[in-house]
């Protein structure tokens, strides 16, 4: 089924993209024409009402989510832009001559595998002939786990997930985990909730299966039939998986153990064939939801062999249908692409096949990309303004009322320990043996999967590396990583489509950028999950336990706040799955507002485009979040992700803020206003 990336130790920042800080102050002379701010308005709405829909909802009105995609904004417009330079590049090195084994030769043979659409149609299914024929083959069930332990090093991901990181109570050394896994729909409550949406959903998804089956020659009937089993294995796993609140405690998903316990809990499974299968070279492991791994155990004797080569069938296909002949393609969009994302038609082959290559060979992409587009200037300035908001948050620490010296004392090394990664690595990762040609896209794509999952087991045993980074130059993402104890900054993440440095004031900047992408991810190390870290990355309790009852009773205060608001139908935020996302927003507005007043604009006073220094930090801070989704993308983000979503990362933080009230006149009668004995204030 679709890939789950178990990156649950990092806090990422979702779907945004920042401009370079301007060096020389802007006046209101040199935004008389151009403003990032003040075009994208909506004067008909009260900002004391609804900030989100005054700041952005001109431009929102203006731009119409494209038939192609499911949200559209400020990330997807710089999108574009790269899109556009790395097809250029693509082109180029397919047009080379390059040298065998070269990430040159590598980029280009991918490109032309993969826009080489009448080869992929003529290939049909055969390039996963052999994998089909393994399966087939299966006689029972050690045949099966066989197939889940050579589809693993697929990261095709059937039965349970797994992945090297590094161990949370000793964050110098990579331990192996297991996780729970094994289904096609994105996450447990698809399968349960009983909701209108959600059961038009499964009855898509078994039709989707159907369609696989057909497609793979089976009649009508039989292909029904197959559908069912599968969805029916799939709903007995996930009846034992974890909600996505519950995958957040830290501890109870850290339960290590011997191989040997690990054997004696699941006998079904011989874990050391399993893990000589995958290449996993461990006498111990950390497995994340111990229930879970029980009722798998109790599935392989539950459903029998036939069954099982249907499931594996459908997640084979699953992962890969979308790199297949277009019959293939369709069905996977139809459901993965139109039913649960709210797309109207596909992107155009070309930007489908540059997103494929960016998930195989980003960091050969990303030299090209900084090489060109981020100079070491910019690499220096916002090194430097994450200094300017480090030394914001010591100040806000230093003076916190709720927190005792002891901790404080603590929590100051800690802030004074992270580690920043800004633009680009300052080494890249060696692609040279990774197998790329151009007969075959969907090989090159497991070929690309398999080296990625080579590259991550083979990191056991090894010293852990803490100057890697899990983003490319070109992603406009940025993320916390506690074990690491570090934030990383990618470089397109302080880029802004369509305005240059100099047009850019230092309260927009600010916002857009100290605040929303700095201090955001400062404050990850710091929010209810980050703080169980200690400097040196260590899951530990280093608080006092009054002043963690105290941060709890301050978090509780969000989790009832965003509770409360309703996102799309009768479907409401989930307060604890996006607390720590929510308590990094508002620690960044927090954060970034402390540090703007220190500069000349705030204290000069002037008005730009006829607002005040603090009115444009707030609506710069709203320009990062300046996106529209489908209702289906809406539905989605609830059910699966930890991110509120974009208009509430906005609204909600800001009626926390006292400067906010200050700064647009917001009154008990205003929709934005919160009652103060109500209002969140943590950092």
């Amino acid at each position: 089924m679709k890939k789950s990336l178990f990156l649950i130790f990092i806090s990422s920042f979702l779907i945004t993209c920042k401009n370079q800080k301007s060096e020389t102050p802007v006046t209101s002379s040199s935004l008389a024409i151009r403003d990032a701010v003040s075009t994208n308005i909506d004067t008909s709405v009260n900002p004391a009402d609804d900030f989100f829909a005054f700041a952005n909802g001109g431009w929102i009105k203006a731009n119409p989510i494209p038939a192609s995609e499911s949200s559209w904004g400020i990330g997807k417009i710089l999108q574009e832009d790269i899109y556009l330079k790395m097809k250029m590049v693509s082109e180029a090195a397919a047009n080379s001559a390059a040298q065998q084994g070269s990430n040159e030769q590598k980029i280009g043979d991918f490109w032309h595998a993969g826009m080489d659409s009448v080869s992929i149609e003529k290939q049909g299914i055969t390039p996963l002939k052999a994998e089909l024929d393994q399966i087939n083959a299966i006689k029972d069930i050690g045949g099966v786990l066989d197939m889940v332990a050579t589809l693993q090093t697929y990261q095709v991901g059937p039965l349970y997930g797994n992945f090297v990181y590094q161990d949370l109570k000793n964050s110098g050394k990579y331990s192996f985990y297991l996780w729970q896994g094994g289904l096609g729909l994105p996450e447990r409550d698809y399968y349960f909730n009983k909701d209108e949406r959600n059961s038009k959903i499964r009855t898509a998804y078994k039709e989707y299966l159907t369609n696989l089956f057909e497609l793979l020659g089976d009649n009508s009937g039989v292909a029904s039939d197959k559908a069912e089993t599968v969805f029916r294995m799939e709903t007995f796993l996930a009846q034992s998986h974890r909600k996505i609140e519950d995958l957040r405690d830290q501890y109870k998903n850290y339960n290590p153990m011997s191989i040997k316990d690990l054997q004696n809990m699941t006998p079904s499974v011989s874990w050391k064939v399993q893990m000589e299968k995958m290449g996993i070279k461990t006498d111990s492991v950390v497995v994340g939801q111990p229930e879970f791994y029980r009722a798998m155990d109790a599935s392989l004797t539950k459903f029998p062999v036939e069954d099982w080569k249907s499931y594996l069938k459908a997640q084979l296909l699953g992962s890969f249908a979308d790199n297949l002949s277009k019959k293939f393609d369709d069905v996977s969009f139809d459901f993965y692409g139109k039913v649960l994302e709210g797309k109207k038609e596909q992107k155009p082959r070309w930007k489908r096949i540059l997103d494929a290559q960016e998930n195989a060979l980003g960091d050969a992409l990303g030299q090209l990309f900084v090489k060109e587009f981020f100079p070491e200037s910019a690499k220096l300035r916002y090194t430097k303004m994450v200094d300017n908001v480090k030394e914001a948050y010591a100040e806000n620490i230093s003076t916190l009322d709720w927190m005792s010296a002891e901790t404080k004392v603590k929590a100051l090394d800690k802030l004074k320990r992270v580690a920043k990664k800004v633009g680009y690595p300052d080494k890249w990762k060696d692609f040279s043996l990774m197998q790329i040609d151009s007969s075959s896209f969907v090989r090159n794509v497991i070929n690309a999967n398999k080296w990625w999952y080579n590259y991550n087991i083979s990191k056991l045993g090894k010293p852990v590396n803490r100057n890697e980074w899990d983003m490319t130059p070109q992603t406009y993402n940025a993320y916390y990583n506690p074990s690491n104890n570090e934030i990383v900054l990618p470089a397109a993440i302080f880029m802004i489509p369509g305005y240059r440095d100099d047009e850019i004031d230092d309260a927009v900047a600010y916002g857009y950028s100290a605040a929303s992408t700095i201090g955001h991810e400062i404050t990850h190390g710091f929010d209810d999950q980050g703080r169980q870290y200690d400097a040196q990355g260590n899951l530990v309790a280093w608080w006092l336990p009054e002043d963690s009852i105290q941060f709890m009773n301050r978090a509780k205060m969000l989790v009832d706040q965003f509770n409360e608001y309703v996102a799309v139908d009768t479907m409401h935020v989930r307060g604890e799955a996006t607390l720590g996302e929510n308590i990094a927003d508002l620690g960044g507005v927090a954060l970034g507002l402390k540090a703007f007043k220190k500069t000349d604009q705030y204290k000069k006073g002037e008005k730009i485009g006829n607002y005040t220094p603090l009115q444009r930090y707030f609506m710069g801070y709203a320009l990062g979040w300046k996106y529209n989704q489908t209702k289906e993308r809406m539905a989605r983000q609830i059910m699966t992700d930890v991110h509120s979503p974009a208009y509430l990362r906005v609204n909600g933080p800001f009626s926390n803020i006292p400067e906010f009230y200050e700064a647009f006149n917001v009154q008990p009668t205003h929709k934005m206003w919160r009652d103060p004995a109500k209002r969140a204030k943590i950092w």
